[in-house]
């Protein structure tokens, strides 16, 4: 999830566990143990400047639920012992206070599409819900509105109260998001085996800022097929729409560190393109079509076999920018929830 929505919901979390006499600086700490994960980038990027390695290496030691744990601990020993005092006036609130909101900044991740390695060390594919946007006004909003007013009531018992309806509420919204994901999901598991492609890979994901609007990708032999669907105004099967993905390429080159890399991280939800002889993959789960934001060239045809190549990022054609490009995607985005529509969202924003 973004920035934002980590550091209120550490703050809202840290917040709500300790003291009342200590919410100010709870509402603080929680904010900074809600980035903390994130800032494995920057020794992430002092070791390598490979794209593919900075792309599947994070969210991963850093959100590890094997390694968040110790490293609370650490905190909450150097605090108990050099701090100010707080932590030691109350160890045990203090300790959960600064374990959860370690904890829940990578299960909240887990709830988009990127992928986020909860079980680091072991090395089964990240785990990605995407039941929710990587922004979600709709879930960050009441965690912001709850740490606002805990800060200005401090000790009083109405702070305590708004940090607690903030997360539940919060919580609530996540569970709804599962909800419309396994609504979507059904319809397409059976569009998709009336099409023959029963039992193929796929994913759903929603569409930015919002858990109404779904995005559906499935495998097929020859590329993949793709579909919206709003949870509001379509019934019926699905109207997927199919693409070709340079398979052949792909299966040849999948002896390339960085194919089978993205491989494991993206699940093989990729289309393959050879571009002057160089073999691009474009991760499927984050984008519209045709435009995806990771891209990457990893290998080159020499003599007729794929040779790996030192991957370079491609630059992300983004379908929008500026503000006005942002207003006319929300404002196409709002069309698509409210109307039923065969054509692709991409095409009703230029």
């Amino acid at each position: 999830m973004d920035s934002l929505s980590q550091i209120v919901l550490g703050g809202a979390i840290t917040a709500a566990i300790a003291p009342a006499a200590h919410r100010r600086a709870a509402l603080l700490a929680g904010a900074a143990l809600g980035t903390l994960p994130d800032l494995d980038s920057l020794p992430i990027a002092l070791f390598s400047d490979n794209p593919v390695t900075l792309m599947t290496v994070h969210r991963s030691f850093s959100h590890s639920l094997f390694v968040l744990p110790l490293v609370g601990w650490l905190v909450w020993c150097l605090f108990k012992r050099f701090g100010n005092g707080r932590v030691a006036a109350s160890p045990t609130r203090w300790f959960w206070a600064i374990q959860l909101a370690l904890v829940t900044h990578p299960l909240l991740d887990a709830f988009t599409v990127y992928g986020t390695q909860l079980w680091w060390p072991l090395t089964p594919p990240p785990v990605m819900w995407s039941s929710v946007f990587i922004i979600d006004p709709l879930y960050t909003v009441w965690l912001l509105v709850a740490c606002i007013v805990a800060w200005f009531l401090r000790e009083r018992a109405a702070a305590q109260r708004a940090l607690a309806v903030g997360l539940v509420l919060s919580s609530a919204y996540l569970g709804w998001s599962l909800l419309a994901k396994a609504m979507v999901d059904r319809e397409a598991e059976r569009t998709l085996a009336s099409m023959g492609l029963d039992g193929a890979p796929r994913f759903s994901v929603p569409m930015p800022f919002n858990t109404l609007l779904w995005r559906v990708v499935a495998m097929t032999p020859s590329g993949y097929v793709e579909a919206e669907r709003s949870v509001l105004a379509d019934d019926g099967p699905l109207r997927f729409r199919g693409y070709s993905s340079n398979v052949q390429a792909l299966a040849e080159a999948h002896a390339v560190p960085a194919v089978q890399r993205l491989t494991w991280f993206n699940r093989g939800f990729m289309r393959a393109r050879v571009q002057q002889d160089r073999l691009v993959l474009s991760d499927l789960r984050m984008g519209l079509e045709p435009d995806y934001s990771f891209s990457f060239e990893v290998a080159e045809r020499r003599d007729g076999a794929w040779t790996p190549v030192t991957p370079v990022q491609q630059p992300w054609a983004a379908p929008v920018s500026g503000t006005e490009g942002l207003l006319q995607l929300v404002a196409a985005m709002w069309h698509r929830i409210r109307h039923p529509s065969t054509e692709p969202l991409r095409s009703a924003i230029g």
